[in-house]
């Protein structure tokens, strides 16, 4: 199909971007990577009567660690993340994902911001944030502001972002030596959506026990999922795989998911109990953790 006509504007400055984002309002829309919002203007899902283009804003490109932040760009690419070897070594949630979004040919162009912005019921980036309570940065006509992931993701395919708002910067909070995550994911092929994923990140004390924990499920409910109930278990007990057990069966009680050629919505939901399983699994392991 071919896409309902639209203007097309290219700023070439961050208040030239705002600026249009803010006359036309919820008619418009950020083309950043484009590997959602074009396919869903071609099947006319998406019919924005203003596309703003951002790929040629300077400064938004940048992948650095400041203020105990990894601070992730809007013009950021999956494979920008894939590749960083700091990132390889030291953010292990955050590099499994970067390897397992959708296929290579879309990585090489969607972005780490535009995913979130984007909100998919099956997007991997944004239980990875959950996970590990990622803010996103957002600027306006108003000035700027930092939110919290769990409060930027609204609903399915919805976030707070207002009119003239525009997300320049996702952060994820640097790991210390005794943090370490994983992302574990099951599809059909690779390039499809998630039949099932889950994203963790934990953090130990000294003495071996767990002081934070983050969980976040995708795929198998409206939106991403937090195991809030899974994280307040893990929290100040010595890792076991009892309490692995637990902690992955919250998952499964609170996915609820829609059955398709996919699968059932029974298995779905077993395969978010086992998935966070793994994760924890190798986080654990990760950290030189040994589990009985």
């Amino acid at each position: 199909m071919i896409p309902a006509a639209f203007e097309y504007k290219r700023p070439m400055s961050l208040e030239e971007a705002i600026d249009h984002l803010a006359k036309h309002g919820y008619d418009a829309r950020v083309l950043a990577g484009g590997q959602s919002l074009i396919p869903a203007m071609r099947y006319r899902l998406a019919q924005p009567g203003v596309l703003v283009d951002i790929n040629k804003l300077p400064n938004l490109s940048y992948l650095s660690e400041e203020g105990g932040m990894l601070r992730i760009g809007a013009l950021v690419r999956d494979t920008d993340v894939e590749f960083n070897k700091d990132i390889q070594h030291r953010y292990h949630l955050i590099s499994d994902v970067s390897m397992v979004v959708a296929d290579p040919i879309v990585r090489y162009r969607g972005t780490v911001v535009g995913s979130l912005c984007h909100n998919d019921p099956s997007g991997d980036w944004a239980a990875a944030a959950i996970a590990a309570r990622a803010q996103m940065v957002i600027k306006g006509k108003n000035g700027t502001r930092v939110e919290p992931i769990d409060q930027f993701l609204v609903d399915s395919f919805a976030t707070s972002l207002g009119e003239g708002e525009l997300a320049v910067e996702v952060r994820f909070p640097t790991p210390n030596a005794l943090t370490s995550g994983a992302y574990e994911k099951i599809e059909r092929k690779v390039g499809d959506y998630a039949t099932a994923a889950a994203a963790v990140q934990l953090e130990l004390n000294p003495d071996g026990t767990i002081k934070e924990a983050g969980i976040g499920i995708t795929a198998v409910a409206h939106m991403p999922l937090r195991v809030v109930e899974g994280e307040n278990l893990l929290r100040g007990q010595k890792p076991s795989m009892e309490l692995i057990r637990a902690a992955a069966e919250e998952a499964r009680k609170i996915a609820d998911p829609t059955p398709d050629a996919r699968g059932s919505a029974e298995y779905k939901k077993d395969m978010a109990r086992v998935l966070v399983g793994r994760g924890l699994l190798k986080a654990l392991n990760r950290l030189g953790v040994a589990v009985a």
